[in-house]
């Protein structure tokens, strides 16, 4: 164990006894010191630019791809599904929910028919969303069956791990046809190590056979930029939304329901405007229009994984190894 994961467990022992004003304001404390380190990788880590081998490009010839999740952590952000879903669709996009399965709020057969019938994608976030389930192979194996239960009862096909803990070789047990608990670059997570890639990635078998396809968010997340770092625009989107664009990679985002104010007074301490989100959708919308492709995650990883066997390229795909 080296002493990354060894702070990690200790962090996540002690956390409940830390009250989360508390959390917050370490870690903004943190970013604070550590993001100067990093502005020559973060937001845009140009290495992360270089297609796949092969790579031909998105369907119908656009430029890129834009990909919206939502993660729905609390029960707060539970309630707030459904003023975030028609958000999407008055801007025209579709989008993926990722809910954890056993927290907070349950998801009923009825609402999984609802997203279905909008036209949008249901996901797994973990299983309790801490970091319990990768503490052991043993225990990821055991929770991997109650996973795999859930995905086969929502008839969900991606997961996405609680806070991006992950263990990539360790998913191959999962029933999933991708994951997305990675990022292209992000130094200020539990597990900084970045895929360093803003396309999709297979993820092969250790027989080299085809595994999962991971996709990475590369568009920072709505917590840290508008939580923790406490930014007042949506500069930092425009300025990496414009580099994937020029790059013709996958812009991911993730925007969670939980940390919106959808209301015009003033919002909690862990809250930010739901116009920030609102300015990127209409961003993409005006700079980009005829120009991206708004798909679903299950979208892409199927896309992917056909062009990949097209050009017969699972054999040139390096395995990512676990971090």
């Amino acid at each position: 164990m080296n002493m990354i994961e060894l702070m990690i467990r200790i962090f996540y022992a002690v956390k409940p006894l830390i009250p989360r004003w508390f959390q917050i304001f370490v870690r903004r404390r943190a970013v604070a010191v550590r993001r100067p380190f990093y502005n020559h990788v973060w937001p845009i880590d140009k290495s992360a630019a270089t297609p796949p081998p092969g790579w031909k490009g998105w369907p119908e010839g656009r430029r890129f791809a834009m990909v919206i999740t939502h993660d729905v952590e609390t029960l707060r952000g539970f309630h707030r599904c459904d003023q975030l879903m028609n958000l999407d669709l008055d801007y025209g996009f579709t989008s993926s929910f990722n809910f954890v399965p056993e927290r907070q709020y349950h998801l009923t057969e009825g609402m999984r028919r609802t997203f279905s019938n909008k036209g949008f994608e249901i996901g797994v976030h973990d299983l309790a969303h801490n970091r319990e389930l990768l503490c052991s192979r043993a225990h990821f194996e055991k929770g991997a069956q109650r996973i795999n239960q859930y995905l086969h009862d929502w008839k969900a096909v991606g997961f996405r791990s609680g806070s991006m803990h992950r263990n990539l070789a360790w998913f191959h047990a999962l029933d999933v046809e991708y994951d997305a608990s990675t990022f292209d670059t992000d130094p200020f997570e539990p597990q900084p190590e970045g895929l360093c890639t803003i396309f999709p990635k297979m993820i092969l078998k250790p027989d080299g056979s085809a595994g999962y396809v991971e996709l990475p968010y590369t568009l920072a997340q709505d917590f840290t930029l508008f939580v923790i770092m406490r930014q007042t625009n949506i500069d930092l989107w425009r300025r990496k939304l414009d580099w994937i664009a020029e790059k013709g990679g996958m812009a991911m985002v993730i925007v969670h329901p939980d940390y919106i104010n959808f209301d015009r007074g003033r919002g909690g301490p862990e809250e930010y405007p739901v116009r920030h989100y609102t300015e990127l959708l209409k961003y993409i919308q005006t700079a980009f229009q005829g120009e991206y492709w708004n798909a679903l995650p299950r979208d892409v990883a199927s896309f992917f994984r056909q062009e990949r066997a097209d050009n017969g390229l699972f054999s040139e795909t390096a395995i990512t190894k676990a971090s």
